[in-house]
């Protein structure tokens, strides 16, 4: 069997860390490639659909004709700028050797400019088995990637709340329009959510809601994300031993999705309640605008980290992590941190409660409740026992390891193939 995955990048954000993850978990097991337009690993089974310069000044051409018009025509504001992809331009790859030699096409996330509408369609005009994995909403809504608030996806889109002037017939119901119809024209596909909230979210709505769509998780590398000893890397980074940890992460810390604000409160309220606390907050990631000095409790910041096996020792410095995301599907930080045995504080949203056990490995926060964030951020500090790392390690060893994963894929690509 040839399995040919697919996503825009090999690099950069949570989709190509969770389709290179996949990449790994399969290849002991199934002949399998993955075709990206940005390649920046070494990886040999990871294959660039950008040859030359001019290839490259293509991609980036695609990228910016998809944006440019957006921002400057559609955009309700800047907030939202990679809230929306209308997929109007892209690379046709139907007919890329690994496509061509592959028996079965497994989608990942394809948008910013790689894959337009038509060059799905073309795709799906092979008529090869198709898998498509949804790491947000965007496979079945005019264009967002979260809908938030909105259920117009349940019906036909349109007057989208992230455009200049909504309108009925506006661009999320013509995005809406042409994926009806390209879906038509291959039935043997398959939509697999990260989460079983997305998959109930995905069959409820008007796009897929004949198709199948299963729920298999990410894999993660639990030989690689594992406790290390706590002690020896608060003296390596620096850290004073007897301090309480609070560790925050996401790729760009000033999205508005992933709840900084609340955090920030949260925090402002430990402080009130205990100001003696004996607390440091460190974080990671994108960060262009905020100072440590605006946490209510001493902070270092790590910026973007690149090197794994240093994100996975920031892991280990901490007694809790917190993500207070306000949409998110299968947050691979989550996993990580769980997998490092560090116990997580989330909001009750998307996929998140499927991996936090509330009370037995981390904190279900209610939604939006800086509150209740700190309540439970204050109540893991409070709880420094190892079932808690215990419980944390063993979620992740018994549902998102890379043997238990492959094998859920494996099964769907036979079930294809034998039909």
């Amino acid at each position: 069997m040839k399995v040919c995955l697919i996503n825009t990048a090999d690099h950069g954000g949570g989709a190509p860390v969770a389709c290179k993850r996949l990449l790994q978990a399969l290849k002991p097991k199934v002949d399998v490639d993955l075709l990206v337009q940005n390649k920046r690993s070494e990886d040999l089974q990871i294959f660039s659909t950008i040859h030359n310069q001019m290839g490259l000044l293509k991609a980036e051409l695609n990228f910016y004709l998809e944006r440019l018009p957006f921002i400057a025509f559609q955009e309700a504001d800047k907030t939202v700028r990679f809230a929306f992809s209308t997929a109007n331009t892209g690379t046709d790859i139907s007919q890329n050797k690994h496509i061509q030699l592959a028996q079965i096409l497994h989608f990942h996330w394809i948008n910013q400019g790689f894959l337009s509408l038509k060059n799905i369609k073309s795709l799906l005009g092979l008529n090869k088995p198709v898998v498509w994995t949804l790491h947000d909403m965007w496979t079945f809504t005019g264009g967002c990637h979260y809908a938030g608030v909105c259920d117009h996806f349940l019906n036909e889109c349109g007057n989208c709340q992230f455009l200049r002037t909504p309108q009925e017939h506006d661009i999320s119901r013509k995005g809406w329009l042409k994926k009806k119809e390209i879906y038509k024209q291959n039935r043997n596909l398959v939509f697999v959510a990260c989460s079983q909230w997305l998959a109930n979210v995905a069959k409820s709505s008007s796009l897929l809601k004949n198709f199948r769509v299963i729920a298999i998780p990410n894999p993660i590398k639990t030989a690689i994300y594992k406790p290390l000893n706590q002690a020896s890397l608060r003296k390596k980074w620096n850290i004073e031993t007897e301090k309480k940890i609070i560790l925050f992460g996401a790729a760009n810390i000033n999205d508005k999705r992933k709840g900084l604000v609340y955090l920030m409160e949260a925090l402002s309220i430990l402080k009130e309640k205990n100001p003696a606390a004996n607390i440091q907050f460190l974080l990671f990631g994108k960060n262009k605008t905020l100072s440590v000095n605006q946490f209510p409790f001493p902070a270092k910041s790590f910026s973007i980290i690149n090197n794994e096996q240093q994100l996975v020792e920031i892991y280990n410095l901490a007694d809790v992590f917190v993500l207070p995301s306000l949409e998110d599907n299968l947050p691979n930080m989550v996993m990580e941190a769980l997998s490092c045995a560090i116990p997580v504080v989330a909001f009750d949203q998307g996929g998140i409660p499927e991996m936090i056990d509330h009370q037995k490995n981390g904190y279900i926060a209610k939604y939006r409740s800086s509150e209740d964030l700190a309540n439970g951020i204050g109540w893991v500090l409070d709880h420094p026992n190892d079932d808690l790392k215990n419980n944390a390690r063993e979620k992740v060893l018994n549902s998102y390891s890379e043997e238990i994963v492959a094998e859920k894929y494996l099964a769907l690509y036979r079930s294809l193939t034998s039909s």
